[in-house]
């Protein structure tokens, strides 16, 4: 029986903004840790480390996020690994933010000036040591808007969770709308939360690259 679209059924969705917060923070630092790895892998002169390093990114990169989640829930499953869907959701985005972040990061690490690098060498430091002292503290500067830029994308990508049943904002939505059938209320309140969610990063994101921009004019 279809029911009219009310408090109830907004406040549901309304609950669902959690769990998409959840998800990404926990692909997002997940992501973090990984996008580092592969980003020092893939700035390092060892091609034991690029070559891997540079196929995980064109594979996450070049495959689509929803065939990514689709492969980790039911591929796993096929294995016999029985993954639920808030851990497969997990896994699959942490891998495709790893992917993008390892990729920003390089981009940001290779444009900190080689001369950084060769006073460093002079001065006796180890790789670990000129990263850790001189190379990241500057690429994280640089890094610090196309990452809020990405964050971004990742809270809107976890809409494509919905697809392996975990029930975030879209998801959400989704089961009002079978309740209610109010196409325009339901996923006009959804499509507004995400506005919300996002818009504030996106501003940030710009303020930050403008700022950086200006300071690297100096």
């Amino acid at each position: 029986m279809i029911r009219p679209f009310g408090i109830n059924e907004a406040w549901f969705i309304f609950t669902a903004i959690e769990w998409t917060l959840a998800l990404s923070a926990v692909a997002f630092a997940g992501g973090a840790v990984g996008g580092l790895l592969v980003a020092l892998a893939r700035v390092s002169k060892s091609r034991l480390l690029n070559v891997p390093a540079l196929a995980f990114i064109r594979l996450f990169q070049g495959t689509p996020l929803l065939m990514q989640l689709f492969l980790t829930y039911f591929g796993l499953r096929m294995l016999g690994l029985g993954l639920g869907p808030w851990t497969a959701a997990a896994i699959a985005l942490t891998l495709h933010a790893s992917a993008f972040l390892g990729e920003i990061w390089r981009g940001c690490i290779e444009a900190v000036p080689e001369g950084q690098s060769e006073a460093s060498w002079a001065l006796g430091l180890s790789y670990f040591d000129r990263m850790q002292s001189v190379v990241l503290p500057q690429a994280a500067r640089i890094a610090v808007a196309p990452t809020v830029g990405f964050l971004v994308q990742l809270i809107k990508g976890t809409s494509l969770a919905s697809i392996i049943g975990f029930v975030e904002l879209m998801r959400a939505g989704q089961i009002v709308n079978n309740a209610t059938f109010s196409p325009f209320k339901v996923y006009g309140l959804v499509a507004l939360i995400y506005f919300f969610l996002c818009w504030p990063l996106s501003i940030l994101a710009r303020r930050m690259e403008g700022r950086y921009a200006a300071m690297a004019k100096r």
